[in-house]
Formats: C-alpha cells, structure tokens, sequence
C-alpha cells in the first residue's frame, strides 16, 4: 500500500487569506506557507503556470517548509502550449530558467512533481504526442504528471490503453481527474498508476464550468459521500503505486482546505500522511 498524501492547489489565493483559516498574525508568504505545511504534507504550487518564479522565491518555498514536505509545481504555461501570456522566444531558454528556479526544491528534498497542463486543444493524435513527448523529455531529470484536458485521449479502450501506455513508457504519471461531466470537454475519473506516484486532481462540479469566470468554475463544496468515495478511489490507487497525491483544486474561503482535511480522515492511518 502506497502513501497518500492530501493537499490543495495552492495557499495564498486571495479568498484564502481573506476566509480565517490562516490564524491572527499570520501575514507573510512565508508565515501562511509554514502555517499551510503544519496541516498538510503536500501543496501544488500553481503561480509558475503563470510566471516562472526566481530561485530565490523557490528557496523561501523550501525554507518554509519542513523535511518529509511535498511540492508539486505546475509547469509554465508556455512550455505545455498554451498562448496568451508571455512567451519566451527560445524554448529551451525557458526550460532552463525553469530547472533553476526548481533546483532549490530538488537540493531540499522537497520536489513533487512537475504538472504538464496541457490545453484543451491538445487532442490524441501524432502531433500533441511529439508535442507531449517533446515537453517530457525537456522536464527531465524532474518527474512529470500530465494532464490531458480532451477527451479523445481517452474515446475508447483501445484508446485509451494506448494513452496510458505512452505515459507509462516515458515514467510519467497519469493525472486522474474529477470534473464537471456532461459537456464536450468532460474528461473522464480514469483511475490508473503509470509511475511511482498517481496523481488525482479534483476540481469540484461547479454548474458554472461553461461560461463561468474562474471563480465560478471552481466554486464547489465536496459532499461527505463524494469525498468518502473519493477516499475508496484514493486507496485503490495507493495498491498500485508507492506514492498518491490528491490536489483539492476548489476554491471559495478556504473550501479546498476545509475539503482536504475531510477527505483525509477518511483514509486509513497505514495508507496515509500528514503533517504536524
């Protein structure tokens, strides 16, 4: 039986700070990242997708936190193709910029994941396979999760064993995710280990998803029964691989903190961590 270890997708959001589950006094980044790491044995850290942080933002990250602490990054949003922000003009310069401001992580001890994001454009086929592929490659020597945000990657059996056997030739993990269904771009809870470590993101079943604004889409209280199958999924996982990560990725006050701490007293002791 594998580790599972429960965090959220980030700590610092604005209605986070605002909710009161930081305790009085607690106003610095480094103050909320000690606080966050107190109460939970893993964080996915989501400001690179939109910036590559310096090294020395990495190194406070790393200073804040204890031994035994688990960070997962999400890659830059340029290096999983996606427009709309700032693109450097050379690749591979981005690359390296990346790989320098993570290798505090990494001399601490602290490393997860890399999470490849990739667009919901990003369709089965050869291209976003070589694209795909490209992206693992460059992220080496640091351990990826993709995940894929269409379908296709996952239409059929055939389909999707193929899916999961390129991840699992590359060592990279499969991001199982939980989503609103019903629309085109609904991908499905597909539950498998295709490395060392399983990876499960939940974003919640907001009615918002289409149309809403990012608040909106991610806004959504996990039932105890949803969270209570959700801790049976987690479990299954834990049998095929050493370590699992479940990222609460709903917002709104504090709920994916509040969502986080449920789902993991619904584990059980021998196949869970925590901190404190």
């Amino acid at each position: 039986m594998g580790i599972i270890l429960v965090g959220t997708a980030g700590w610092a959001d604005r209605e986070l700070t605002a909710s009161g589950w930081y305790p009085p006094g607690t106003r610095t980044p480094a103050q909320r990242l000690a606080h966050y790491a107190s109460r939970f044995g893993l964080v996915e850290a989501d400001s690179p997708y939109y910036a590559i942080p310096t090294p020395a933002v990495v190194q406070r990250w790393a200073d804040s936190t204890p031994d035994g602490f688990v960070m997962d990054v999400k890659a830059f949003s340029a290096l999983t193709g996606h427009p709309g922000r700032v693109h450097p003009r050379d690749p591979e310069l981005a690359w390296q910029r990346f790989h320098e401001a993570l290798a505090p992580l990494r001399t601490a001890g602290r490393m997860g994941r890399v999470l490849l994001q990739f667009p919901p454009w990003c369709t089965a086929g050869p291209h976003w396979e070589q694209r795909v592929g490209e992206a693992l490659d460059r992220c080496r020597p640091l351990p990826a999760a993709v995940e894929f945000r269409h379908p296709s990657w996952f239409a059929d059996p055939q389909r999707r064993g193929r899916t999961l056997e390129y991840l699992r030739s590359r060592d990279a993990a499969h991001v199982c995710v939980d989503m609103p269904k019903g629309h085109p771009g609904a991908v499905p809870p597909l539950l498998a280990a295709t490395s060392s470590t399983a990876v499960v993101r939940l974003h919640g079943h907001s009615e918002d998803w289409i149309g809403g604004s990012k608040e909106d889409r991610f806004r959504y209280t996990y039932s105890d029964r949803e969270l209570a199958l959700w801790a049976d999924r987690l479990s299954e996982l834990a049998a095929q691989a050493d370590e699992v990560h479940a990222v609460l990725n709903t917002c709104c006050a504090g709920e994916a903190q509040r969502a986080a701490e449920a789902l993991r007293r619904l584990l059980p002791a021998h196949g869970s961590a925590s901190a404190g």
